[in-house]
């Protein structure tokens, strides 16, 4: 009977395995080492929380941006250009590795691309993301006069920093650029956010509000674009209002 058990909990285990795509090595190890092995994998794997990501499945993406940073660092050193450079410090950005991304992106701001919008607008957000507002502050008041800032990220950024220094009324002017009909619904839905933080929140519900409306009337291709963010606006209308 004691045998008969131990070969039923191989097999769902080794079944489960199968069909959840589990690695091979756990059915290595569930074969050889018969109780232990088939243990371990019901705590680490079938009796998971399957709302948590797996190792494997983290690990995938960071593996991805190490590469091409790899790679990237390598086709600087091979060729030592503004492309190359500016492009090491988006993929740091985009690694969170916000310092290295500042390093790079300053390197490019010299000689005849020192007043470059496009990285001069990605130093900013490096500042921005890793909280040093002061500096993301100075970076976009390099280049607001651009043309190319009017509605940007940069702009949007630079409304959420001013906001965090306490200049309220600057910051929803900016914001407020962004409030457009059938257009920018997370910088929307920032904007009702921007009001509900600072107690205004009949000006939060007209926003709200009126992404609803809009919502009714999206194409299938907009709505799957802007789910999420309908969504968080039907929920903070429930929740606040």
């Amino acid at each position: 009977m004691y045998l008969y058990l131990i070969i039923a909990l191989q097999g769902y285990c080794v079944y489960h395995c199968l069909t959840n795509r589990s690695s091979y090595y756990w059915i290595v190890f569930i074969v050889f080492l018969p109780v232990l092995g088939a243990l371990i994998y019901l705590l680490q794997d079938a009796f998971s929380n399957k709302a948590i990501v797996r190792p494997q499945a983290r690990a995938v993406p960071v593996l991805k941006a190490s590469k091409k940073i790899t790679d990237l660092v390598e086709q600087f050193k091979f060729s030592e250009t503004f492309e190359n450079q500016s492009a090491l410090g988006d993929a740091y950005l985009e690694a969170k590795m916000y310092d290295k991304a500042i390093e790079n992106y300053k390197a490019c701001l010299t000689g005849t691309f020192q007043n470059d919008f496009y990285v001069t607008s990605r130093l900013q957000e490096a500042y921005y993301n890793s909280s040093r507002i002061d500096e993301a502050i100075h970076y976009a008041e390099a280049i607001k006069d651009n043309p190319k800032f009017k509605k940007s990220r940069s702009a949007f950024l630079y409304a959420l920093a001013l906001e965090k220094k306490g200049e309220l009324a600057k910051a929803e002017r900016y914001l407020v650029t962004f409030d457009a009909p059938y257009n920018r619904y997370p910088e929307r839905l920032e904007l009702a956010e921007f009001y509900i933080r600072n107690a205004e929140n009949e000006k939060a519900k007209i926003v709200l509000n009126e992404i609803i409306v809009e919502s009714e009337a999206l194409s299938k291709e907009g709505l799957k674009e802007n789910r999420l963010t309908i969504k968080k606006v039907k929920e903070l209308l429930k929740t606040r209002f």
